[in-house]
C-alpha cells in the first residue's frame, strides 16, 4: 500500500516550525534578529501562513507573551518541549505526536531566504516503509527543513531518553529518502553573527533595482582595482553584467579641450552626454558630490554595480587587508579577505585575499543568485548543528 502526500499542495500536512531560543553559538536569541526589515521567526512565520498547511505548530523550549502574540498573530500553536536542551530532537518529539496528520514538515526558524516552494513537490508518492524526506541541496541534507511521518514520533521521544541531540543519528534506524534538489541559498541558515552578516548583505540587495557590492580597504597599494579585475571575468562567466563604480578624491582630468563636447562644458553646459554606436559617455557638472550608491543606481544594463573605494563603500562591503593600517570591520562589512592570516576578524567571514573563487561565490549569494555552491563551504559557521 501506498500513502500518499499532495505534491503541490500542503493542505494534509502539519507544519513544525523549530525554534528553541537557546542560539548558543550566535549569542543571542536569534529569533528576534532582524533580516531584511522582519525578525526571523516572524519572516518564517510569515511565509508558513501563506503557503496553506493544515495547521502550524510553533516548537520552543519556552512559552512567553511575546511568542504568544506572534503565533496568535499568524495562525500558529505553540509547543513547548518536554524536555530542555534537547534541541531540534525535543521539538520533533513534542510537534509529531501532537500533528493531527499523517506528514508533518519541520523547518528551522533561521532560514530567511527558505521558500516552501523549493521543498512543495518533495513527496509526490512516498512508499509506507519511506518515514523521513530530507532534501539534500549542493551535496548537503537538510534534516530541518524535511518531512516526516507522524510514526517516527516515539523515534525521538527515545533519542531524548538517551539524550541523543543528532537528527541524523536520531534516525539511523529509519528508512530515509533523500531527494536532490536545487536553491542552494534557500537553506543558509544564521547560527552566528558572521552568517548574519551575510544574510543582511543578501537581503539588502533583493530590494535594490540592481545589487551593489562594495570593495574597500584601508589604505592605498591594498589591491582593490587587482581584487576587481579578478573577479570582473569569474561573474561574466557566470552570466552576470557587472558595472564599476569608483571613488576618486583627485578629481577628473578630460582630455577633450579641442572636440565638440569640451567646448560645450567650456561655455558652461552642466550635463554632455556623447553616444557612439558601441555605448555613451555622460558628463555631469554638479556643485555637490553624488553618494557612490546614488550613482550606481543610475546604471542600467547591469545586473550588479561594484563599488570601489576606500572608504565610502556601501552595505555590504568585502573588505581587503594587506596589514597597511587597521582592517576595515565596520557595520558595511560582511567579509575580509586577507593575505595576514594570523589576524583574526571575529564575528566576520574571513578569507583568503587570493581566493577569488570564493570571492566570486560570495559576490552571488550577496546580490540574490543561487550559487550552484554550498556556501557553508566557506562560511560553516553558518552550518546547521545537530544534523
Amino acid at each position: 500500500m501506498r500513502e500518499k502526500v499532495r505534491s503541490q499542495s500542503f493542505a494534509d500536512v502539519t507544519l513544525l516550525v523549530v525554534a528553541g531560543g537557546r542560539s548558543r553559538r550566535m549569542g543571542e536569541d536569534k529569533r528576534w534578529l532582524d533580516v531584511g526589515g522582519v525578525p526571523l521567526l516572524e519572516g518564517m512565520l510569515q511565509k508558513a501562513a501563506a503557503a496553506g498547511f493544515a495547521e502550524i505548530f510553533l516548537c520552543v523550549e519556552e512559552g512567553s507573551e511575546r511568542l504568544q502574540a506572534l503565533a496568535s498573530r499568524y495562525g500558529a500553536r505553540i509547543l513547548v518541549d518536554e524536555t530542555a536542551g534537547q534541541g531540534p530532537v525535543a521539538g520533533l518529539s513534542r510537534g509529531l505526536t501532537a500533528s493531527s496528520h499523517a506528514w508533518s514538515f519541520a523547518v528551522s526558524t533561521d532560514m530567511p531566504f527558505f521558500s516552501f516552494d523549493a521543498v512543495r513537490g518533495l513527496l509526490p508518492v512516498a512508499e509506507s516503509m519511506v518515514r523521513v524526506v530530507v532534501p539534500v541541496a549542493e551535496g548537503r541534507r537538510e534534516p530541518l527543513a524535511a518531512f516526516y511521518h507522524k510514526e517516527t514520533a516515539h523515534v525521538f521521544s527515545a533519542a531524548m531518553a538517551a539524550g541523543e541531540r543528532s537528527l541524523r543519528r536520531a534516525t539511523a534506524a529509519l528508512f530515509v529518502l533523500e531527494v536532490p534538489v536545487r536553491a542552494g541559498a534557500c537553506f543558509f541558515n544564521v547560527n552566528t553573527p558572521a552568517a548574519l552578516r551575510l544574510a543582511r548583505g543578501r537581503a539588502e540587495n533583493l530590494v535594490r533595482r540592481v545589487p551593489i557590492v562594495s570593495i574597500v580597504a584601508p589604505a592605498s597599494g591594498t589591491g582593490k582595482t587587482t581584487f576587481a579585475e579578478k573577479l570582473l571575468p569569474l561573474l561574466t562567466v557566470r552570466g552576470v553584467r557587472v558595472g564599476i563604480v569608483k571613488s576618486d578624491a583627485h578629481g577628473i582630468v578630460l582630455n577633450d579641450e579641442a572636440k565638440d563636447s569640451g567646448r560645450f562644458r567650456a561655455a558652461g553646459a552642466a550635463s554632455v552626454a556623447v553616444v557612439t554606436p558601441e555605448g555613451f559617455w555622460l558628463y555631469e557638472c554638479r556643485q555637490e558630490k553624488l553618494s557612490l550608491e546614488t550613482v550606481a543606481a543610475r546604471m542600467t544594463g547591469v545586473d550588479l554595480v561594484l563599488i570601489e573605494t576606500r572608504s565610502q563603500g556601501v552595505f555590504p562591503a568585502l573588505s581587503l587587508w594587506r596589514g597597511l593600517e587597521e582592517p576595515l570591520l565596520d557595520e558595511r562589512v560582511v567579509a575580509l579577505f586577507s593575505s595576514c592570516h594570523e589576524r583574526q576578524a571575529e564575528g566576520i567571514l574571513q578569507l583568503d585575499l587570493e581566493a577569488m573563487e570564493d570571492a566570486a561565490h560570495l559576490t552571488l549569494f550577496l546580490m540574490g543568485r543561487e550559487v550552484g555552491f554550498d556556501l557553508r563551504r566557506i562560511a560553516p559557521e553558518g552550518a546547521k548543528g545537530g544534523a
